[in-house]
């Protein structure tokens, strides 16, 4: 009988190990995923091209280009699926332009500057402050008004300036305003979910008094980019607001970025920030 159990058992284990032997092959086999390799020097969409030099985004290049702002190679092109070779010649209303390296620089802007490229009045603005941060062409994403502080984002990724600043993606902005009074709860209530400014619905995410400070300084978390909302949002219930900060944006935070001081955003930062939807 002691062979029979012997020759079952290896008649068992060898049941067993035909699954144990294919399994790994099968899990492997799956993990392999064809993917299509984009050869650029094919050619790219002449949209990403114009978006890839830090213009502006992919949906306001085909603007351009259908109103006949784009030449390659000395000729007029209104083509939206056009394909740039990389010895072709782009110029954007007559300028020449090539695809940029993508920069991405967070500040932590102060007070009495100006979110604007430029200005005609001398006052200083943002660009100063960043002026040594990259040869590249960069632009603010969104403003801060002059006296407001804090995080402020700057890039020549046209598509994502596009998707931060555009309502549909609801981007977070948590700002600490400091009020000329003590913010009584019932007007702290007020503030939970819808208020009408101006004639237009504004959500607030979120409000609360700052933990350990005085009740005039007020954590408030939005994603509305309109003009001064936070100001008209306080001064709608009657206080004032005397300082603003913004502590937030995105994902992004002050940590270790001094008032007036810029860095770059790390690959992580930046990889969740092409993530949101």
């Amino acid at each position: 009988m002691e062979p029979n159990k012997n020759s079952s058992r290896r008649r068992q284990e060898g049941k067993k190990s035909a699954p144990l032997n294919r399994k790994p092959f099968k899990k492997e086999y799956r993990k392999i995923k064809p993917t299509q390799v984009s050869d650029e020097s094919l050619g790219i969409r002449l949209n990403k091209y114009i978006a890839n030099s830090g213009v502006c985004s992919r949906r306001e290049a085909d603007t351009y280009i259908d109103q006949g702002s784009v030449q390659v190679n000395g000729k007029l092109v209104t083509e939206m699926g056009y394909k740039v070779l990389p010895t072709d010649i782009v110029q954007f209303d007559g300028t020449g332009i090539t695809p940029e390296q993508k920069k991405y620089i967070l500040l932590n802007k102060p007070k009495n500057y100006i979110t604007t490229m430029e200005d005609d009045r001398s006052r200083k603005t943002v660009m100063e402050l960043v002026a040594n941060a990259t040869k590249e062409r960069i632009y603010p994403v969104g403003r801060l008004d002059r006296n407001t502080t804090g995080l402020l984002l700057f890039t020549n990724d046209g598509d994502l300036a596009k998707k931060l600043t555009h309502p549909k993606h609801n981007v977070r902005k948590l700002y600490h305003a400091s009020l000329d009074n003590k913010l009584d709860a019932k007007d702290l209530e007020k503030l939970k979910g819808e208020v009408i400014i101006e004639g237009k619905k504004v959500f607030i995410d979120a409000v609360s008094y700052v933990e350990g400070e005085s009740k005039t300084e007020i954590g408030i978390e939005i994603h509305s980019g309109r003009n001064r909302i936070v100001r008209k949002i306080f001064e709608h219930i009657g206080y004032k607001v005397t300082k603003l900060d913004r502590v937030v944006f995105a994902h992004l935070t002050k940590k270790n970025l001094p008032r007036g001081r810029w860095r770059e955003l790390t690959p992580l930062e930046i990889s969740n920030l092409q993530m949101i939807k």
